[in-house]
């Protein structure tokens, strides 16, 4: 039999069906028009994915602003999840709004959440998916390590703008150390335009012009 490879950047998300802490859901079919986070964790009431889903909760505002829907993931059963989002509450006074999945682990095999050689568990995998439900960036962690939430916001704000001005992100944007919160315009791809470039951007070299964002 033929193994099924794993979902990359570009792909469309793989579709299924799952029942969450909010009832079922067919993915990415009801988040059409959003922007998803679908994040994995290792397991409920365990410390460190306590602490990120009180983050990601934290963060929903922000989240909200950018269009973008977050859907959760582990290898628990539904009861499991409905217990630990109401311990949460109540121990930690944050209600948490966002659906919960419980997978029997062909979700997880599906999105190659689960790595053997590390845990039988879902990895803490986050897929951003846009709002056509095409996978955007993928991000990996290892169970002893929690996401930074501030990162997954940075990331879809950063392909907000990207697709809304056809433009690059340089490293740590929008706090890049050379350009600021400046902008990369796509390198030239014809002789022609290539000696344009210094005469319309600022640039460092033609291959590496830069601008400002309209106000």
């Amino acid at each position: 039999m033929e193994k099924e490879s794993l979902p990359l950047i570009g792909d469309k998300a793989p579709t299924f069906t799952a029942k969450t802490t909010h009832g079922e859901i067919n993915f990415p079919e009801d988040y059409k028009g959003q922007w998803v986070v679908l994040f994995s964790h290792p397991a409920d009431f365990t410390p460190v994915c306590t602490t990120e889903f009180y983050s990601f909760q934290d963060k929903m505002p922000e989240f909200k602003k950018l269009n973008t829907a977050l859907v959760g993931l582990s290898i628990d059963q539904i009861y499991s999840h409905i217990k630990w989002v109401e311990w949460i509450e109540e121990n930690m006074k944050k209600k948490i709004e966002f659906p919960v999945i419980a997978d029997h682990g062909a979700i997880g095999m599906k999105y190659g959440m689960i790595h053997p050689n590390k845990s039988s568990s879902t990895v803490r995998a986050v897929f951003i998916i846009d709002p056509e439900g095409t996978i955007r960036a993928i991000i990996y962690y290892p169970p002893e390590i929690g996401r930074n939430m501030d990162e997954i916001v940075r990331t879809i704000k950063a392909f907000q703008v990207a697709d809304k001005h056809n433009v690059a992100m340089p490293a740590n944007w929008p706090n890049n150390e050379l350009l600021k919160d400046r902008v990369i315009i796509p390198p030239a791809s014809d002789v022609e335009t290539a000696k344009k470039r210094p005469k319309e951007y600022e640039c460092y070299d033609w291959w590496l012009c830069h601008k400002e964002l309209p106000k």
